[in-house]
């Protein structure tokens, strides 16, 4: 057996790059406030995928999809004598093979179901548009993704349960050839034509540029925020002037028109306090908030606590299930910062509330 260059710097490159973000969007997945990061590293992967569809076809020695191995027999006999005596391959085995194409389809399938989820849900990015139309199916959209990228991760989880129990029974050495390029064994070298060298290094070039591009312009097309703030003082200065000298001003579509109609109707005794205000004044904010309540607005919050409140008689978004539901991995001693002080002051988290945007990514939460 002799030393063989098995993967090109590009491969090796493609390879690394995925490890880490694909690290980077499992782990932002877990937080809202993360969400947007979320987008751009799935964009990338994206990137790097077609890429790897593209290298496949290049006739790159030991990277070509037409030297893969995907008999069904082969990838049998190689999982079920994994633990003994099984055959080595030079590139890819059966079960890397097969384990690659799922990935890049899993891959692929899981940004291009995030972008409709962040698109219809959120009012984000280059779907954005969708919103209008199909929020009531963002439920659908997002279980849909998040079915897709679970399969994906398994495939990758149980793409590394190979690698390690190759390395522990057979003394595999395929992680140190994809950082090294070198492998034993009795074939050719790779080496790769100029054209091969140039639109693999490029196109790796580009993903990274994507990925910086798309962090220093939050207002690219990709990830843009379709969701505008609204100046409520110009579109009914009596709500804006009545509720915001006593609390938040709450956008009127995080009630439905029942609750809206109970608490207007009920001023005298709000809260606790009494607001009344004459019925001219009354009527007319009741009129406004019912004109945009929750039914009449396409944003995921609306969407979510009219499904929430059902036919409950709530008129405090905080008793809602999915505020509750939301808010339920907050440790409780952030409610008791003294920049935040009550649950109800929604502000201290989300800045931009007064001016009708809840987006995940503006959530910051006091510290200290």
């Amino acid at each position: 057996m002799t030393r063989l260059y098995v993967w090109s710097l590009p491969t090796r490159l493609f390879h690394t790059l995925i490890v880490i973000l694909v690290g980077l969007v499992f782990i932002s997945a877990e937080f809202d406030n993360l969400l947007e990061y979320h987008a751009i590293v799935g964009f990338v992967i994206a990137s790097l995928f077609i890429f790897r569809i593209g290298w496949g076809f290049l006739d790159v020695k030991y990277s070509n999809f037409k030297d893969f191995n995907f008999n069904l027999k082969d990838l049998q006999e190689y999982i079920f004598n994994i633990f003994g005596n099984k055959k080595q391959y030079t590139g890819h085995n059966p079960a890397s093979s097969w384990a690659i194409m799922a990935m890049i389809i899993l891959g692929l399938v899981s940004v291009l179901s995030g972008m409709v989820v962040y698109g219809t849900q959120e009012g984000m990015g280059v779907l954005s548009f969708l919103n209008i139309s199909m929020f009531k199916d963002m439920d659908l959209f997002e279980d849909i993704h998040e079915l897709f990228a679970n399969a994906f991760m398994v495939v990758i989880f149980a793409h590394i349960a190979g690698v390690l129990l190759d390395r522990f029974f057979h003394n595999s050495k395929a992680v140190e050839s994809m950082i090294t390029g070198y492998k034993d064994g009795n074939k050719e070298s790779l080496e790769l034509t100029i054209f091969q060298k140039l639109f693999g290094i490029l196109w790796i070039g580009l993903s990274i540029s994507l990925l910086v591009y798309l962090l220093m312009t939050p207002s690219n097309v990709l990830i843009a925020d379709a969701n505008k703030p609204v100046d409520y003082k110009v579109e009914h200065k009596l709500f804006h002037d009545e509720c915001i000298s006593c609390h938040t001003l709450y956008p009127p579509f995080l009630l439905p028109k029942k609750s809206w109609v109970k608490m207007m109707d009920n001023l005298e005794n709000h809260f606790g306090d009494d607001a009344s205000l004459d019925v001219e004044d009354k009527e007319s904010i009741k009129a406004y908030l019912i004109l945009h309540s929750a039914e009449n607005s396409t944003k995921e919050s609306a969407y979510k606590i009219l499904k929430s409140i059902k036919d409950k008689d709530i008129i405090a978004m905080t008793k809602t299930l999915y505020w509750k539901r939301k808010h339920d991995d907050i440790d409780k001693k952030i409610f008791e910062n003294k920049k935040v002080g009550k649950i109800s002051n929604c502000k201290a988290c989300h800045n931009n509330i007064e001016q009708g945007l809840l987006n995940d990514k503006d959530i910051k939460i006091p510290r200290g």
